[in-house]
């Protein structure tokens, strides 16, 4: 694996072309091997697995918001810590004890021992459901702090050193991460409904109630890491 990023931090420096699909691919790898960030995979599957019965496109939307807004979050986050003089993204022992609660708060939801208002579930207000995912997803965001930036570092000295002379390059490589990064998160949610569909799930099914409740101990499981990592 160590090879395949060197590969990669190397392919950044290559040709255009090159160097857009690296930064792809490790937007991908970003998710695969980073605890951090996989902890969204069960967070946006159990989040899409607790809605009424919706389509795979509306599964895709919910996915998709969550997905920016976990970006939109990183941008704020590393924009506002780089200009107090920070590391990028590091909200520091008291945000991350927050965000820990929060991830605890939403595990604890999914297992099904409380009630969160903007859920969606069966409240048959739609909007609830497309809300949610954003403000989940800004949540989590917060909590990816440094993880994220660690990982973009080798695709971000490339950008910088390339911004002020080829702007359209710099630009594409982060699109191309962003668009890896996210990738992962909308086909897990988008097959958790299409899978649900196929064995014809409803919101009470057997096999909905398992996956949220293993969902939510993955969501806690990952609260915990951010305290031990503290």
């Amino acid at each position: 694996m160590l090879e395949i990023l060197t590969w990669l931090t190397k392919a950044l420096e290559q040709t255009p072309l090159i160097a857009i699909s690296a930064s792809f691919l490790w937007g991908i790898l970003s998710i695969v091997l980073s605890p951090c960030h996989l902890a969204s995979i069960p967070l946006v599957v159990g989040y899409i697995s607790e809605q009424c019965r919706i389509s795979v496109k509306r599964a895709f939307i919910i996915s998709l918001i969550f997905a920016f807004g976990i970006l939109a979050s990183i941008c704020v986050v590393g924009l506002l810590t780089a200009l107090l003089g920070r590391m990028l993204g590091d909200i520091g022992r008291t945000g991350n004890y927050i965000v820990a609660i929060l991830f605890f708060i939403i595990g604890l939801h999914l297992v099904g021992i409380i009630p969160l208002p903007f859920s969606g579930g069966s409240t048959g207000i739609s909007k609830k459901g497309i809300l949610g995912a954003f403000i989940i997803g800004l949540v989590f965001g917060i909590a990816l702090g440094p993880c994220t930036f660690a990982y973009m570092s080798p695709m971000l000295g490339v950008v910088f050193a390339v911004a002020t002379t080829k702007l359209t390059c710099a630009i594409s490589l982060i699109l191309a991460y962003a668009i890896g990064h996210c990738s992962v998160i909308v086909i897990a949610g988008t097959l958790t409904e299409t899978i649900g569909n196929y064995l014809h799930w409803s919101e009470k099914s057997k096999g909905v109630s398992i996956l949220k409740k293993i969902c939510g101990i993955l969501v806690i499981l990952g609260g915990i890491y951010l305290i031990m990592k503290l």
